[in-house]
């Protein structure tokens, strides 16, 4: 593995992703398809098509023994022992309301999981990435390290979540108890929650029914910042499910005791 390489790679795929995304933010033109039938509303736009299918195109060209797993186009079996994962658009109904809080998530994952992450967001011009070595944002006020902010108490945390409602009712409940305990809850980020935690502005994520492609790239970003990120039990959550990313094991800890007893109580 040559790690230059990689990283060159997944910078060239996070520009090739803002060139495809930005002709279609905040135009009268973007139009979504619902990916669910009957109830629910999960869109997608030719946004996130045409992002995902031009990351593929350069890694079919410069990567083409690597594994793929994408969120609108799939998985591409490699021999590697590399994946790349990608959400070309994640937070799409922010995208579709104007709000600058999705970005394109690229992660770079061996049998362990994430050793590499990007988390950008082209309209900001933010790009924050995380691991083989490198931990660092650079945007409209610079390049600077990421640094997570390290230990605190709980009753002076901040907690952001995307949804209210999180998941289920009995993790909705679970999240309500924690936030119950902190300074500050802010919701509605997207994947730029995790981008904040690993730049040091917030101490806690706390979410339900994520994908892989949902949490990889944060995860590379944020433990490469020095926080955490376990499933609700202390687990590897790189496949996805419930996550909680904490900038310090004082949080994290603290959380995951409430987040347990909620659960266990339900």
């Amino acid at each position: 593995m040559h790690s230059d390489e990689i990283v060159r790679t997944a910078h060239a795929l996070a520009d090739a992703a803002r060139a495809a995304i930005l002709p279609h933010f905040r135009t009268d033109r973007l139009a979504a398809q619902n990916k669910l039938d009957g109830a629910g509303f999960d869109p997608v736009t030719e946004g996130d098509r045409a992002a995902e299918r031009a990351m593929r195109d350069i890694l079919e060209k410069f990567r083409p023994d690597d594994s793929i797993l994408g969120e609108e186009y799939g998985h591409k079996t490699g021999s590697s022992g590399l994946t790349w994962v990608l959400d070309p658009i994640d937070g799409t109904r922010g995208f579709l309301s104007g709000t600058p809080t999705w970005g394109v998530l690229i992660a770079v994952s061996d049998a362990g999981g994430p050793i590499y992450g990007i988390v950008d967001q082209p309209y900001i011009g933010e790009r924050f990435e995380g691991g083989l070595g490198r931990a660092e944002v650079n945007g409209p006020l610079g390049s600077r390290p990421l640094r997570a902010r390290g230990d605190g108490p709980l009753h002076d945390a901040i907690l952001f979540t995307t949804f209210p409602e999180v998941g289920s009712e009995t993790e909705a409940a679970a999240f309500r108890a924690v936030s119950r305990e902190v300074k500050l809850t802010r919701y509605g980020t997207d994947c730029y929650a995790y981008a904040l935690l690993a730049a040091g502005q917030i101490d806690l994520v706390i979410e339900a029914g994520l994908n892989a492609y949902d949490i990889q790239a944060p995860i590379a970003v944020i433990e490469a910042a020095g926080g955490i990120v376990t499933d609700w039990e202390g687990g590897p959550v790189h496949e996805g499910g419930r996550a909680l990313a904490a900038a310090g094991k004082e949080q994290h800890t603290a959380a995951m005791a409430i987040l347990q007893a909620a659960l266990a109580a339900s």
